[in-house]
């Protein structure tokens, strides 16, 4: 199943960048825009998780009725699970930040052209291009999942 990703551009803070003409692909200007936006969406899902631990931790009744208890129990499980994909999306985002600290980001892992300014600002872990991307899921479709 594939992790949730909350767009990064969600973040207050969030500027498109702007290439200037003839200006190299993924050069340091574009590498610390990458960055930032990364660290950015990182501290926002860090700041998640701990309102959840807090929330868990202050709202944790021992209703009597079992319906309320259900319910309470209901909701925070589905709160950890969301924490979970999140989990798993930090994990991403840490290994996209050691891809562009060892200059390998923005290029295709399977064709090796581009991915693209804008496709990376949406979503900053992607290692396909759209091409590639689209192939693997016709692929994956194919398969049944």
């Amino acid at each position: 199943m594939p992790v949730a990703e909350k767009k990064p551009e969600a973040s207050k803070s969030f500027i498109p960048y702007e290439p200037a003409p003839g200006e190299e692909y993924m050069n340091e200007k574009q590498l610390a825009h990458f960055r930032q936006l990364l660290l950015d969406w990182k501290q926002d899902l860090m700041e998640e998780v701990d309102r959840t631990v807090r929330h868990l931790q202050e709202d944790a009744n021992n209703y009597a009725d079992p319906a309320d208890r259900a319910t309470q129990e209901e909701g925070f499980s589905l709160e950890l699970r969301t924490r979970d994909r999140e989990r798993k999306l930090l994990k991403k985002i840490n290994e996209t930040i050691e891809k562009i600290d060892e200059d390998d980001y923005g290029f295709c892992e399977a064709c090796g052209v581009e991915i693209g300014i804008r496709r990376l600002e949406a979503r900053p872990t992607a290692t396909l291009c759209v091409d590639c991307k689209t192939l693997a899921e016709l692929k994956e479709k194919q398969l049944g999942g």
